[in-house]
């Protein structure tokens, strides 16, 4: 790429085979000092896992990787660790029961037996002021929201003084001030001479944070750019082979009754601490309504006490007029609310279970798919084949598990299930996290059919650009109140951004 440099870190042929699917065939990359390269590919292109081989967890079956122009066997993440590679997945590598400092220092081979926490947790508290990544060390895992759990993911890697860091969609669950924050990390560690690989679909990033850009496509390297002298047309026109429309033509709403509605509704979180503080909001019909918010303001618990998975402790929820606080999910389900959630895999997909299992598990109790509790399996294929024609899902037959799908085809998987079976009310909560631009168009403009056909969306999001295009309304949480509700075409980013940091509308306005 650049000839007075020589790369930090270089793949010379790599091919990665799995059965049914050829998932990198011969792919060669570089990497330079002080450099960021961004990785660009649809949904099973093979960027994840051309970046698991760099870290030990798979092997390539063909090709080579070289350090420093050294040649390097990497056979697990512990070889990866030794020699200054560093991966933030997807799906994150935490153990929930275990707390932030724990996991940070976990696997760490020149730890004492006992370790030293107090020395721990002030390093944690040193990297999290110095890079503004805010995380309570003490808390476990499972206790943090989604971002969150992605700042400890980042913390990790930086402790552990990491000179190639990976970033698999790292900004998929940060507000765009954590996205610019998470761009000054790099901008700090890229003047130190470290690098970093940045795989993201997000346009504007690929433009703003990295020098360089490699496109896959279908497990094959087919262009190499210099990032200023490309711009987001080419590149989704490269990934996609197609033009792709950054905005979509929205016709007006046409609102009809109020389908969601909630009247001073309070919960807890998980450490039992107020997440909801008095959450009134109505949904019509027919309307988009955003939520905007900095993760960990109280949205997860917002689509929970919605969908039936927490506890409301006061206030009530009604669906279509009916009283539904504190029913089962089932019976939620069965009033016609379904829910894109926003762990992927642990609440919205089995992975030990088939593609079309997955599929099927809103519609399996009812005819065609069953009949008087008997399952009928050839009709939940043909159910599945549907479904994964018409939102172009990757995967290698029906049958496959879907935990070997990519993240973002896991999503196409559960946005299908839960769209067909939608009957009125649709909670969807980051429904484009860790799509290609193409896929992101296309459920942008599923949100809208849903809208058109007279449902009403409880949109959650923290892509601000994508509440203001599909959300006829935006409402902005701030340590779970309602700052105020703007209808979008009169939304600014910075009234916006001033309610996220805790602002009212009553008090900009």
């Amino acid at each position: 790429m650049t000839e007075e440099k020589r790369p930090i870190l270089e793949l010379r042929g790599i091919t990665k085979r799995f059965p049914g699917v050829v998932a990198n065939a011969g792919v060669d990359l570089a990497l330079y000092p002080g450099e960021v390269l961004a990785l660009l590919g649809e949904n099973g292109a093979g960027k994840s896992t051309l970046m698991n081989i760099l870290i030990g967890l798979y092997r390539q079956d063909e090709g080579e990787i070289y350090l420093r122009g050294e040649p390097v066997e990497i056979r697990s993440p512990r070889d990866s660790d030794a020699l200054g590679i560093g991966m933030v997945h997807q799906n994150f590598m935490l153990v929930p029961t275990m707390t932030v400092a724990e996991n940070v220092i976990l696997g760490l081979q020149d730890l004492s037996f006992v370790p030293k926490m107090d020395e721990v947790v002030a390093r944690i508290n040193e990297i999290s002021e110095r890079y503004n990544l805010q995380v309570d060390p003490y808390a476990s895992i499972w206790q943090l929201s989604v971002g969150e759990q992605q700042r400890v993911e980042i913390l990790k890697l930086i402790y552990r003084g990491a000179e190639v860091l990976i970033l698999d969609e790292p900004t998929a669950v940060l507000t765009p001030q954590e996205s610019e924050e998470l761009a000054r990390v790099l901008q700090v560690m890229t003047s130190e001479g470290k690098s970093a690989i940045f795989i993201t679909h997000k346009m504007d990033e690929v433009l703003s944070f990295s020098n360089w850009v490699q496109v896959l496509q279908h497990g094959k390297s087919i262009a190499v750019k210099k990032t200023a002298e490309t711009n987001a047309q080419e590149l989704a026109r490269l990934m996609v082979g197609r033009e792709v429309l950054f905005r979509l033509d929205k016709a007006p709403a046409t609102p009809g009754d109020v389908l969601l509605e909630m009247r001073d509704v309070h919960a807890l979180d998980d450490k039992g601490l107020p997440a909801l503080r008095g959450i009134s909001l109505q949904i019509r019909g027919g309307e988009i309504l955003g939520i905007a918010g900095v993760a960990g303001n109280g949205q997860r618990q917002l689509s929970e006490a919605v969908t039936g998975l927490r506890t409301v402790t006061a206030g009530e929820v009604l669906i279509n007029g009916q009283p539904m606080t504190n029913r089962s999910p089932l019976e939620i389900i069965q009033a016609g609310v379904s829910h894109i959630p926003a762990d992927r895999v642990g609440v919205g997909a089995v992975g030990d279970m088939a593609v079309s299992d997955n599929l099927a598990m809103k519609g399996y109790r009812n005819a065609p798919m069953s009949r008087k509790g008997i399952l009928y399996p050839p009709r939940i294929l043909e159910f599945a084949k549907k479904m994964i024609a018409s939102f172009q899902i990757a995967t290698p037959t029906p049958k496959t598990h879907i935990k070997f799908l990519s993240g973002g085809n896991i999503q196409k998987a559960i946005l299908a299930r839960e769209i067909d079976a939608c009957a009125g009310v649709l909670v969807a909560v980051y429904p484009s996290r860790g799509l290609d631009v193409g896929a992101t168009e296309a459920v942008r403009k599923r949100l809208l059919k849903q809208r058109a056909q007279g449902s009403a969306v409880l949109l959650i999001s923290e892509d601000l650009e994508e509440l203001l295009t599909i959300s006829d309304k935006v409402a902005v949480l701030f340590d779970g109140e309602v700052m105020g509700v703007l209808p979008s075409e009169e939304a600014q980013i910075a009234t916006l951004g001033l309610m996220m940091a805790g602002s009212r509308l009553s008090q900009i306005v």
